[in-house]
């Protein structure tokens, strides 16, 4: 029964400290729920007072450029959508002057050292001519009874009025009236082969 009393202000001691401990864990407690709900609706209250921040708009992505309608690829080559370039036209040169043709040399026309009338056959048999030449009927050649060798002669038809120039490398015709004996050839750009004697106009020309 003595001891008893002895230990009685001790446990005293401990019954207060618990209970202050108590104590200040509810007052904390009851400071923090204060706290926080004071704060809910004040601070919603100034989160509607200031001014909300934009939201941020979705970006939409650009649209591509259109691109060029590819062009068909032909055999071998490789298809492009490079756009085909115009080819640039290069400004049109000055036009130059045109240049003057030579104007054709102008034949001299021969000097005529005689002329007559007479008439004219012709002949076109392979001989040995006067002037020791062959006779060959397609060239333009002539015998005369007079003329020197080498002669040139135009001979017109007077029935067509169609010339030719020949060359004197035979003697005759040795028949009345005619004073020519042309070749065949020479006879046939006359026209006078049908009836094989013409009445012609002969002219002797110079020799150049």
């Amino acid at each position: 029964m003595g001891n008893s009393g002895k230990h009685r202000p001790k446990s005293r001691l401990r019954l207060i400290l618990v209970a202050s401990g108590v104590a200040v864990a509810m007052l904390a407690a009851g400071a923090a729920a204060l706290f926080v709900s004071s704060g809910s609706p004040e601070s919603a209250r100034a989160s509607q007072a200031l001014p909300q921040p934009a939201e941020p708009q979705a970006t939409v992505p650009m649209a591509d450029p259109p691109r060029a309608t590819p062009t068909r690829a032909s055999r071998g080559q490789h298809r492009t959508d490079k756009p085909v370039r115009k080819p640039t036209v290069a400004p049109s040169a000055a036009p130059t002057k045109a240049k003057k043709r030579p104007e054709p040399k102008k034949t001299p026309k021969a000097r005529v050292l005689s002329s007559g009338s007479c008439e004219a056959s012709y002949y076109w048999e392979g001989q040995m001519t006067a002037s020791g030449e062959r006779f060959d009927p397609s060239e333009l050649t002539a015998a005369h009874k007079t003329l020197p060798m080498g002669s040139k002669v135009r001979v017109t038809n007077k029935n067509n009025g169609k010339s030719v120039t020949v060359r004197i490398n035979d003697r005759g015709p040795y028949v009345g009236g005619r004073c020519l004996d042309l070749s065949k050839a020479a006879m046939a750009q006359v026209g006078g082969t049908g009836s094989g004697v013409v009445p012609v106009r002969y002219e002797v020309l110079a020799r150049t």
